[in-house]
């Protein structure tokens, strides 16, 4: 991926700039410790699509999806 286009991108949740992981396979928010996957040499910068980097927090849940409801598995 050029990196003149890196450079362009800003994290969708933040607006913040956006750096290469370390393996390339992904661009990450270090504000927002969001990973955003980059596949077939496109990054896929939708919010439900990152990947969180804090290992102890759990994934977000999807923007659009109706809250769990007690005693139905979510």
């Amino acid at each position: 991926m050029d990196t003149r286009l890196i450079e362009l991108l800003v994290c969708p949740v933040c607006k913040g700039p956006l750096q290469r992981s370390d393996d390339g396979q992904a661009l990450v928010c270090p504000a927002d410790r969001l990973a955003f996957p980059i596949r077939d040499g496109i990054p896929v910068m939708l919010e439900n699509e990152a990947v969180s980097l804090d290992q102890s927090a759990p994934s977000p849940a999807p923007v659009n999806a109706p809250p769990a409801l007690p005693g139905q598995p979510s």
